[in-house]
């Protein structure tokens, strides 16, 4: 047996399918696995789906989400901005309460706009200000390329070297995890050259969940604008952005939040700036007071708060799949799919030392309250073989470079079964 604390809850975890199955029925959010379309094979077998973490399965009921405005669009033309079922004029709005519980948010601090790099570097043209003294940003060593791309170009689009600009925060020799005191110590030394620490929330390879109001205080602590890549954290932890004290945050809506591949993505920007009419950004007309946006010949006017970041307006159709989505978030809670999702990764990670620390190795933070449902795996004298054999065997998973296969068991659609039955398969194929 297995013992782990979840929220107060001794969690006991045994061996063998029925204990799966029966931790299946007992499962209060089963049903909503039935509301996702699940990939099968060429036999019609249902494939265990382990990357949420990449690209969310598709809701069954987006389908008839975007067809309403399908439908409004051929019915109504350019009258469905004020007349379709869901007027497409505020359609944003629809989004944004939900959205703000799912990062622990107040409304007037999100948006749903763009896409996550281009809203990164929107965050960054109001948030990354350098001077001749402070000027540096620091980002976490294996930050996901995109971020590590967009501050250099940031770097370069100020005139500084992206070398010497870039401060990079690193796991300890001969370890994969993050150490606050590693970050304390950079920041004690150049604390002072920094202007922007810009961190991904959840690490994509490790999976490790950071401190956000931790990384927050310090860095303000040093006179340093805050902000984080949520790409692997909304819908899958406890973000809590608004009480972090964070600048801004970002994230996309394709993975957790079962968008659709290339969706749009979400912006954060704390309260405390929303009324800021100083701060340097880049406009657009969405961004515009919204009572004379169409008099068309007025003198910009901002809105306050996320939407002031708004620069067009948004594509109808993704928002439609984003709003399928979130009703079906604002129906369970982010709370419940938390719960679940800690019992069904720490079931995975029992499973998995089943097969012997000399054969299997978890990057992933032993402490649920340090990552979300994914756990990052090394398994010893292993390549992408590995990988493609679990391909074969009906596992659909993630293979990162050099040699870690990333699972996240997703609680919305995934089952203590397709857990049992991952790693069954992992077993055969290490035993071959």
């Amino acid at each position: 047996m297995f013992e782990t604390e979840n929220k107060n809850t001794l969690s006991t975890y045994k061996l063998g399918l029925e204990y799966a199955l029966e931790q299946d029925r007992n499962d209060e959010l089963k049903s909503y696995r039935n509301q996702f379309h699940i990939p099968k094979d060429a036999g019609g077998n249902e494939l265990i789906y382990m990357t949420g973490n990449s690209l969310g399965l598709q809701p069954k009921a987006t389908k008839s989400y975007i067809n309403q405005e399908l439908e409004d669009w051929a019915n109504l033309g350019v009258e469905g901005h004020l007349e379709a079922k869901n007027p497409w004029l505020p359609y944003h709005e629809f989004l944004t309460e939900s959205m703000a519980k799912v990062v622990g948010a107040k409304p007037i601090e999100v948006i749903v706009m763009n896409t996550l790099t281009a809203n990164l570097h929107f965050m960054m043209v109001s948030f990354y200000q350098p001077t001749k003294t402070r000027y540096k940003i620091l980002i976490e060593s294996d930050a996901f390329p995109s971020d590590k791309y967009a501050v250099e170009s940031q770097l370069r689009h100020h005139g500084i070297d992206d070398k010497e600009g870039l401060i990079l925060w690193k796991p300890r020799k001969g370890e994969e995890l993050l150490n606050y005191e590693d970050l304390e110590a950079i920041l004690e030394t150049h604390g002072d050259e920094i202007a922007l620490i810009m961190i991904g929330g959840v690490n994509y390879y490790t999976g490790q969940f950071f401190d956000l109001k931790r990384i927050t205080k310090l860095g303000h602590q040093y006179g340093c604008k805050v902000g984080f890549d949520c790409a692997h954290g909304a819908g899958n932890v406890a973000l809590n952005l608004h009480d972090s004290g964070a600048d801004f945050a970002v994230w996309c809506t394709y993975k957790y939040l079962n968008s659709g591949p290339g969706s749009l993505a979400g912006c954060f920007v704390h309260e405390r700036h929303a009324y800021n009419k100083n701060l340097n950004r880049f406009t657009g007309w969405w961004s515009h007071n919204k009572q004379t946006r169409f008099n068309m010949r007025d003198e910009f006017d901002q809105l306050p708060g996320a939407e002031g970041w708004q620069l067009s307006n948004p594509p109808i159709l993704s928002m439609a799949a984003i709003k399928a989505s979130l009703d079906m978030f604002n129906e369970v809670g982010i709370e419940k799919l938390i719960e679940k999702s800690k019992k069904l990764t720490v079931y995975f990670e029992f499973l998995l030392n089943q097969l012997g620390e000399n054969v299997i190795s978890i990057i992933t933070p032993k402490n649920p309250k340090e990552r979300g449902c994914q756990l990052s795996i090394q398994v010893k004298n292993a390549n992408k073989t590995l990988h493609n054999k679990l391909t074969e065997a009906g596992v659909i998973s993630d293979w990162r470079e050099p040699d870690v296969i990333r699972c996240a068991p997703t609680p919305l659609y995934n089952s203590f079964e397709d857990v049992y039955g991952l790693v069954e398969k992992l077993k055969a194929i290490l035993n071959e």
